[in-house]
């Protein structure tokens, strides 16, 4: 999965099959908003949608919009206040309100050799920021220069509030080390959310495809699998073999790495061990600092199904909190 929906991939599409197209993006949110800022849906001179930008209760005001910017070849920025009555009906606590910016591709929008060049640096997995004035007259593909904003998978409009700056990253992926009973509960949790998973284990009998349908497998060192597979900043590093022989070597990889989110199982006794064998192998405090261990939020989880809940939410905290 990508940070922003295939939005893009889409308008592309319709584009090239002599179709006109629209891209409505969530530039601003207040409130219970239903989709977090980057949400794109996409919009045919036929009527057609892809996508979401609420939870249902705008999608039609702003079809009519973007037909609208297509016919008259300008950029919009709309604003809906979401009610409580209508937020209860489309399955949320209360309501919000939303800015959503709308963009012909083409005359008055973006660019159509912008989309295309957009599209194929998502199918090649390049981060990249789509950054574009709200009156539509600015649009550029940068990719240096917002690594916070990478790193967060973070959109949004700047400071000089003239300007939104559109996240589109890499797949979030997750390598897991020991193919124990916590991986079989955390991949599929992990797949829901978003992850594209990897387990690593050598011992066939434990890592094996039956075990973890849908996955990625890998029966080899964790060191040389990982370094295989890749590690970036896209990527959370969780240990779960409980056997320095396996976590060691995958740990000395992971700490050199940029991976945003590195956990260990093990007792708080275990990971003061872990941790004199990584200062004697030459990482320093600041560096092992990065290790979360013991693994997970301290929620009092029981079992490998709230072990695997409890890092889980561990990975998404640190991935989305500034």
């Amino acid at each position: 999965m990508q940070s922003i929906s295939g939005a893009p991939e889409q308008a592309l599409a319709w584009i090239r099959a002599g179709k006109r197209a629209a891209l409505a993006t969530v530039i601003e949110t207040w409130g219970s908003a239903p989709r977090r800022v980057g949400a794109q849906m996409v919009v045919s001179d036929a009527a057609e949608m892809e996508g979401s930008v609420s939870g249902g209760c705008v999608e039609g005001a702003v079809v009519v919009e973007a037909l609208e910017a297509l016919e008259d070849g300008e950029t919009k920025l709309l604003e809906y206040g979401i009610s409580d009555g209508d937020a209860f009906a489309v399955g949320l606590a209360c309501g919000g309100n939303i800015r959503v910016l709308v963009e012909p591709i083409g005359a008055g929008g973006m660019p159509q050799e912008m989309l295309e060049a957009l599209v194929a640096a998502r199918a090649a997995s390049t981060p990249v920021a789509y950054r574009v004035t709200l009156e539509g007259t600015q649009h550029a593909l940068v990719s240096e220069g917002y690594e916070d904003r990478f790193r967060k998978d973070r959109s949004g409009v700047e400071e000089d509030g003239k300007t939104f700056v559109a996240i589109h990253n890499p797949p979030l992926r997750l390598i897991v080390v020991g193919a124990v009973h916590i991986a079989q509960a955390l991949v599929p949790m992990a797949q829901i959310a978003g992850f594209d998973p990897v387990v690593i284990d050598p011992r066939e009998a434990f890592g094996s495809e039956a075990r973890f349908p849908g996955a990625r497998v890998i029966n080899d060192w964790p060191d040389t699998a990982i370094e295989d597979v890749g590690i970036d900043t896209r990527t959370a590093l969780v240990l779960l073999s409980h056997d320095p022989k396996l976590d060691d070597p995958a740990l000395h990889v992971g700490l050199r790495s940029g991976a945003f989110y590195i956990g260990a199982l093990g007792s708080t006794r275990t990971h003061a061990g872990r941790i004199e064998r990584l200062s004697e192998a030459g990482f320093d405090p600041h560096t092992i600092a990065r290790i979360h261990g013991p693994v997970g939020l301290n929620i009092a989880a029981s079992g490998p199904s709230e072990i695997a809940v409890s890092i889980l939410a561990q990975m998404i905290e640190v991935l989305r909190t500034p």
